[in-house]
């Protein structure tokens, strides 16, 4: 044994140094650059994709007022769009401007546009009136104000973390305060990616330039995400880490690779067949700018880690574990439903789910309320709640199937972690062990009916 004082002595030196690790922590604060994939059909510029910052160590009072971060607060996203009450940019937390909910674990685990449309309008509702405000009715108002919530329903997005300082930070915070926040946007001159690409020369000035070959001069997020590289990579002494989030498993359309300019009109053939046959020298003349600029070489996801909500960054999936469990899943089907073979779980879901009413349960949780012979259940759709209702094992156990079909498919799965496929597993796992059930037992989908709102 230690003598008393000894033993006082380090229980303080432990005290200490679990301070001093909490202090580092607050105090240290990144500049993530994220590069939000296109998706739509709107037209050739959408192939570029959309630009935003995340500042962990910059927090907001309203959507227009930055201040620092509190402990345990996760910092902002500020992005720049077109026609969101004139505001040049509006900073929203991190959780709902990814999910549209404020809380980790109220992330549904598949969704439709339906329930990104509920979960959205929702959160403007608590937080957006002043910049997005009711119609006549109380109806939901048209405009970009929806881009700035529940972006991970419409598509994937990769961040480039940069380290930044308090100081950086809190320069940042007044300048933003003070100056006048009024839209200027131009789409060749002063777009989304052009704001990023202020924000993160404010930090690291002339660490970002458009390019004028390769994108003809209009600033793209994916130049600018390859020049953040590029810096980090001239400037070993600054932590930089690349990371992936995941489009949330769902019905609604995947995402498309994010391009330049010039990549853009030379990988669609709408454009550079009809080039070809008008002015040959033309089309030769993109190919050289596309080949000589390097324009496709850019890979977003090479090296990335898998961002989990709720939890640390880890390492994706790798392919030979998604095909173990793509087969695994394939077996667990098969035995479920001999009478359907190869049959799609996510979309036996989509269908159901497509006629479900949107809600939310006594804690806030998105739910699902669906119309089973006579009765009305809930099945809540998040991972905290999706074996808490009262629907049929079975039902959930559909929900579980669609969840893991649609996260395992091969573009999808390089943003999962084994930990959550694993996590899926094992809930589904509960849904079979509560209630043991024969491939006959299970409710047909044309048996199951949604409650149309």
């Amino acid at each position: 044994m230690f003598p008393r004082h000894i033993q006082s002595m380090r229980r303080a030196f432990g005290s200490l140094v679990v301070m001093l690790l909490l202090c580092a922590s607050f105090a240290a604060g990144s500049a993530t650059l994220l590069l939000e994939e296109p998706y739509g059909t709107m037209g050739f510029f959408t192939a570029t994709g959309h630009a935003a910052v995340y500042l962990s160590g910059v927090c907001a009072d309203t959507t227009l007022v930055l201040r620092r971060c509190a402990p345990g607060e996760t910092g902002v996203v500020l992005s720049r769009y077109d026609g969101v009450s004139g505001h040049d940019w509006v900073a929203i937390p991190l959780i709902p401007y990814l999910y549209a909910v404020e809380r980790p674990e109220d992330v549904p685990l598949f969704a439709d546009a339906k329930m990104a449309l509920f979960l959205r309008d929702r959160y403007r509702r608590k937080y957006l009136e002043d910049i997005a405000p009711d119609v006549k009715n109380s109806e939901t108002p048209g405009g970009n104000w929806y881009q700035l919530v529940g972006s991970s329903y419409d598509r994937t997005i990769y961040g480039f973390e940069i380290q930044t300082t308090p100081d950086q930070d809190e320069a940042l915070i007044r300048k933003y305060n003070s100056s006048p926040n009024v839209s200027h946007f131009h789409l060749v001159s002063n777009n989304c990616a052009d704001f990023a690409k202020d924000v993160l020369n404010f930090y690291y000035p002339k660490s970002l330039h458009r390019s004028l070959i390769a994108d003809i001069g209009i600033t793209t997020p994916k130049q600018i995400s390859k020049m953040l590289t590029k810096f980090s990579d001239r400037h070993p002494e600054l932590q930089f880490s690349r990371l992936i989030i995941a489009q949330v498993p769902g019905s609604m359309p995947r995402s498309s690779t994010v391009h330049g300019v010039v990549e853009s009109f030379f990988k669609s053939k709408k454009y550079i067949v009809p080039s070809a046959v008008v002015s040959p020298i033309f089309a030769g003349c993109v190919a050289a700018v596309y080949v000589g600029t390097g324009a496709g070489h850019f890979e977003p996801s090479r090296n990335a880690m898998v961002f989990v909500v709720g939890n640390d960054s880890e390492r994706p999936l790798d392919r030979e574990d998604r095909r173990a469990y793509q087969l695994q899943l394939k077996h667990f089907l098969a035995g479920a439903y001999p009478e359907k073979p190869g049959q799609n779980a996510d979309k036996v879901w989509e269908k159901l789910q497509s006629k479900a009413k949107t809600g939310v349960d006594d804690q806030g949780r998105p739910v699902l309320q669906v119309q089973v012979g006579d009765s009305i259940v809930q099945v809540g759709v998040a991972a905290d709640n999706v074996l808490n209702g009262n629907a049929p094992p079975q039902l959930v156990r559909q929900l579980l199937e669609a969840r893991l079909q649609s996260e395992l498919r091969s573009r999808s799965s390089q943003g999962i972690s084994e930990a959550e496929v694993d996590r899926d597993w094992k809930l589904l796992q509960k849904t079979v062990d509560v209630s043991p059930f024969t491939a006959h037992s299970a409710p047909h989908s044309e048996n199951v009916r949604g409650n149309h709102p």
